[in-house]
């Protein structure tokens, strides 16, 4: 045997391991992918979960995932898999037991942050479960009832020390019926300012607690907005404050009369409260395009352009002191905004310093009003 044929041998048995070896990687490569196929009724239950679903495979791709868990970022159709979920499948597998964490998960172009809750369950060797919950706005409600709950203290803390304080200067001046009689008018105002502080806690948690809206009627909102002026009448009185009417049109819109009601005083109430003795606040009422509308039209002080995109949060107040002064909680607006929204309507606002204010109540009217604002 020549050189040349041993060369020719040595090559065609490098060829030959080198195929065996491709063709027992490629077998076991298809072993693997067979036990990791996910069968075709799974995938149907899977597709039907209300949370976000993903079968992740040992590689760090996935299996099967469900529309939910591509909707939350945890991973594509394709097959890529966010890592954090491959990483807590390995966590799953190295101690053969389910684990589950939060996470943040970065969404979309805007890369806007999602707090996803995902417990991962492994299924043998080879794949794991992962079951994902959008938790972002349960943290939010969370956050939002913690902050209530130390604004609520905070703002009863005032009036409570208030009427303790008073209460003590009356008992050291027992003997001064002048001194008596002044104070004892100061704790009914305070007395007064914690009633109605209580009465605006109280509505303002029924209504973020979904029962805002019980029983649904037909409302005219030209009568609902003659009742709340007739109510705030006396205020503006005290104040010099001129309430005109302006119902140029007669809409009807489905709600809650004594809800609606109260949206409208609290809106006519902080305008009385805002505009300096002498001046106008006008209420109009209009429908245009099927769109009924009530609006609450001062020319007092107005709003900072900074302070309009808070305007409607609870406890938020453009002039504490102000607000101390008139009564006022800081929780009005927020009410407003919320019987605007349990109604399908929204409130709208538009101000200018040193000009006034203008608050809006759009509802979707049910018949045609008789004019347009």
């Amino acid at each position: 045997m020549t050189a040349l044929d041993v060369l020719w041998l040595a090559l065609a048995l490098a060829l030959g391991f080198g195929f065996g070896a491709l063709l027992v990687r490629s077998r076991h490569r298809r072993e693997v992918v067979a036990r990791t196929l996910v069968p075709h009724r799974t995938r149907e239950v899977i597709n039907a979960m209300q949370s976000g679903a993903v079968i992740v495979r040992r590689d760090r791709r996935s299996a099967f995932a469900n529309s939910r868990a591509a909707a939350l970022s945890v991973a594509r159709l394709d097959g890529a898999l966010h890592p954090a979920i491959a990483d807590l499948a390995e966590e799953a597998w190295r101690r053969e037991e389910p684990v589950e964490q939060e996470l943040e998960i970065k969404r979309g172009v805007l890369s806007t942050p999602t707090l996803i809750h995902a417990r991962v369950t492994p299924l043998g060797d080879e794949l794991a479960l992962a079951v994902v919950n959008d938790n972002t706005e349960l943290r939010a409600a969370e956050q939002t009832r913690r902050e209530f709950a130390t604004n609520v203290s905070h703002e009863l803390k005032t009036p409570v020390g208030a009427l303790s304080l008073l209460a003590e200067t009356i008992e050291e001046g027992a003997d001064d019926p002048e001194t008596v009689r002044h104070f004892a008018k100061r704790m009914r105002k305070e007395s007064r300012r914690l009633s109605k502080l209580i009465q605006e806690i109280i509505e303002i948690s029924r209504l973020q607690g979904g029962e805002g809206v019980r029983d649904h009627e037909p409302v005219r909102l030209d009568e609902v907005a003659t009742e709340a002026i007739d109510g705030a009448g006396l205020a503006a009185e005290q104040r010099g404050i001129e309430l005109i009417a302006d119902l140029r049109a007669h809409p009807t819109v489905m709600g809650d009369h004594d809800l609606l009601v109260m949206a409208v005083r609290n809106l006519v109430d902080n305008a009385i409260s805002y505009s300096d003795p002498g001046a106008k606040v006008t209420v109009t009422v209009g429908d245009h395009d099927g769109v009924a509308s009530v609006a609450v039209i001062d020319r007092g002080i107005g709003i900072d352009p900074a302070d309009q995109e808070r305007i409607f949060e609870r406890f938020f107040r453009t002039d504490p002191a102000r607000s101390r002064q008139t009564g006022g909680t800081g929780l009005g607006l927020s009410i407003v905004k919320h019987i605007a929204q349990r109604h399908g309507g929204a409130v709208e606002l538009w101000s200018q310093r040193g000009v006034g204010s203008t608050f809006t109540l759009r509802f979707e009217s049910q018949e045609e009003g008789t004019g347009e604002q």
